[in-house]
């Protein structure tokens, strides 16, 4: 004779199922949280090495310091692009240069500034 209760109810069946799938839900998540902070990470340390670089030709005098300047970081970083400010501070013998650098695949945030402040005329 053949026990009939030697198998799973539907009821045991669903439980079973809402667990894994609430369990999945939670996997899911965690993974795409980690791609996103990658991402930014991966944005964060191309766009403040991008920026030192411009503002190390602004001191060396490659990139001209005028007032206002806008420009791209050519087919290396398509995707990157600068703006370069030169301000005048409460003090007169210091400019403020601020370089922001930009990632245009971002639909919000993608901007990074770095600003200096350099006296003039010594």
């Amino acid at each position: 004779m053949q026990n009939k209760n030697a198998g799973f109810t539907l009821m045991e069946v669903l439980i079973a199922m809402a667990i894994l799938a609430i369990a999945l839900v939670g996997v899911f998540q965690l993974q795409s949280q980690s791609i996103s902070m990658a991402t930014d990470s991966r944005f964060m340390t191309t766009a403040a090495l991008l920026a030192q670089s411009k503002m190390v030709e602004i001191e060396s005098g490659i990139v001209s310091s005028s007032r206002a300047q806008d420009g791209d970081f050519g087919d290396d970083y398509p995707q990157y692009s600068w703006r370069l400010e030169v301000t005048d501070t409460q003090l007169p013998q210091f400019k403020k240069i601020e370089v922001t650098v930009r990632n245009k695949a971002f639909l919000r945030g993608g901007t990074y500034k770095l600003v200096l402040y350099k006296a003039t005329g010594i």
